[in-house]
């Protein structure tokens, strides 16, 4: 009787990584309250049907004081009339940390990304923000990094860029917020984060620094330009604002391995 052939078990070939991806809006200007609506109608979509994608919305905002879960009205230095007469509303959320500023010149990021499905734990989803922040001020030659006196990112002493989240039944809301090119004086009439004598700067204000501290030379034209008067940006510098939001956008792709569809 002939050998019976026993055939070698055939190995199965290892399963090939799904990449993820989230769909991505560029909201250019919108009203703070606008965009958190925006936020929570997507997160209840997601919430009612796991299938929904991930989003990741970019936006700037109109002058705007935020609260977050910690507080942030007592660290308030000027009076609320006096910010009714700049045209500065205050707005309660329900994110992580305590009283910022947001406005014209400043990228802000919004992930909704259902952090459970994505295997992602909290800590290491702000630790890779502030990471997306870092590489972002790293391609325009600025050296930041963590703090322990806050969660976000520092350029020595000074905060440059923020994050405040919250957590939904997994999924993420709320986000970062890198300053660009925006007027910092409204920063100083609170106590950022809830920090006193916190100094915030910018990309721009960083490096206009860098090119007086290379030139030696104040009164040029180019560093007049990027100065913005000690942090004023009388002269918005749109072509900075873009290339800015174009990187912070790559470097979370990048970090967070996700694939970017714009919407």
């Amino acid at each position: 009787m002939p050998e019976r052939l026993i055939p070698e078990p055939v190995k199965p070939e290892p399963a090939k990584k799904v990449r993820r991806s989230c769909v991505f809006s560029d909201l250019n200007t919108l009203d703070y309250k606008k965009a958190l609506d925006l936020q929570l109608s997507f997160l209840n979509a997601k919430t009612n049907n796991p299938l929904e994608p991930d989003r990741l919305l970019l936006v700037e905002h109109p002058q705007v004081y935020t609260l977050g879960r910690r507080g942030g009205k007592e660290n308030l230095i000027v009076s609320e009339e006096f910010l009714s007469s700049h045209g500065i509303k205050i707005v309660q959320t329900d994110r992580g940390g305590n009283i910022t500023f947001h406005g014209p010149g400043q990228a802000v990021l919004y992930p909704i990304i259902d952090l459970v499905r994505a295997g992602i734990g909290v800590a290491d989803f702000v630790h890779g923000m502030e990471e997306v922040m870092k590489q972002t001020v790293k391609k325009f030659n600025i050296s930041a990094d963590r703090s322990e006196k806050n969660h976000g990112l520092w350029v020595k002493n000074k905060k440059i860029g923020s994050v405040g989240i919250s957590i939904k039944k997994g999924i993420s809301i709320h986000g970062l917020a890198l300053n660009v090119c925006l007027d910092l004086t409204p920063f100083s009439w609170i106590n950022p984060c809830g920090l006193e004598n916190v100094a915030m700067t910018s990309i721009a204000w960083e490096t206009a620094r860098s090119y007086q501290s290379k030139t030696n030379n104040s009164d040029t034209k180019e560093y007049e330009r990027n100065n913005h008067k000690g942090g004023k940006s009388d002269i918005r510098d749109q072509a900075l604002m873009n290339k800015a939001c174009n990187i912070i956008v790559q470097q979370f792709s990048t970090i967070f391995d996700i694939d970017i569809i714009r919407e």
